[in-house]
């Protein structure tokens, strides 16, 4: 396990010394998944030389424990030569014991590499597992990348942002507008004030104007009516016109003698269309 110890020592230094410098943060998360990916590939290496060693003490356990199971064979075959050649038995007898003590040393150098085996193929196991574990948080670091990355990149422009807009409030443009719409409100009261002054004037000027107007479109009325009476008046019966005549303020002498001589005329009329009584 304190090949991942490492690892992460390295890796947590290596990202502090990045962070500390305020790199950007899709360069630093590229490096750290670089960091990861090359501690991981020495991790693989390190659980890859662990289980090598767990192959080699099983191997040498297996060999130990084969070779005490051959000297077993000897001594049971230097026993059977014994029983076979009894004038031989001690000689015989004598090679199986020592057969046996090989196979004794065997089987405990056998137990003591089964005892190492056992521990190293746990250490393995666990360091598998890890290896597997790192592997994943890798994969899933991988993944959280592009998230992580466009989180930046947005933070930065919210930042970028909000900082013009903090630049914006500081500055004068605001402060020139508030001026310009000052003036503007200045120049449309003074507009205001100069209508309230000058309106009765227009609107009494106006009136003058179309009251002439209107007295210039009777009188033509009126010319036009007393024309057409001269006219009329201008006509004798049965279509003849008489002569010039006065104008219509003009008073006529009163001829008495005329006056009499139509009264005359006018019974002398009656008196024919009543007849005798």
């Amino acid at each position: 396990m304190g090949v991942f110890e490492r690892m992460r020592r390295i890796i947590g230094g290596n990202l502090n010394q990045m962070l500390n410098k305020a790199e950007d943060p899709e360069k630093v998360l590229s490096q750290v998944l670089v960091e990861m990916n090359t501690q991981l590939i020495e991790s693989k290496r390190a659980v890859a030389g662990a289980i090598a060693d767990e192959k080699k003490l099983e191997r040498q356990m297996l060999e130990l424990i084969n070779q005490g199971k051959e000297w077993e064979r000897k001594a049971i075959l230097a026993v059977r030569a014994a029983e076979q050649e009894p004038q031989r038995g001690a000689h015989f007898e004598g090679l199986a014991k020592q057969a046996l003590l090989q196979k004794k040393a065997c089987d405990e150098d056998a137990e003591r590499f089964k005892e190492q085996w056992t521990a190293q193929h746990s250490s393995v196991e666990q360091l598998k597992d890890a290896l597997r574990a790192l592997q994943q948080k890798i994969e899933e670091a991988q993944r959280k990348k592009n998230l992580l990355i466009a989180r930046s990149r947005r933070a930065e422009a919210q930042k970028k942002i909000q900082s013009h807009l903090s630049g914006m409030q500081k500055s004068t443009a605001f402060e020139a507008f508030d001026r310009m719409e000052s003036k503007v409100d200045q120049i449309e009261a003074e507009v205001d004030a100069l209508k309230e002054i000058d309106g009765p004037a227009m609107s009494s000027s106006l009136e003058k104007e179309f009251a002439a107007l209107e007295g210039s479109t009777h009188g033509s009325g009126d010319q036009m009516l007393e024309d057409l009476k001269s006219r009329l008046s201008l006509e004798a019966p049965g279509g003849q016109a008489k002569g010039p005549q006065a104008p219509s303020n003009y008073t006529k002498p009163v001829d008495v003698e005329e006056v009499d001589s139509m009264m005359e005329d006018l019974k002398r009329k009656l008196k024919e269309t009543e007849g005798p009584l």
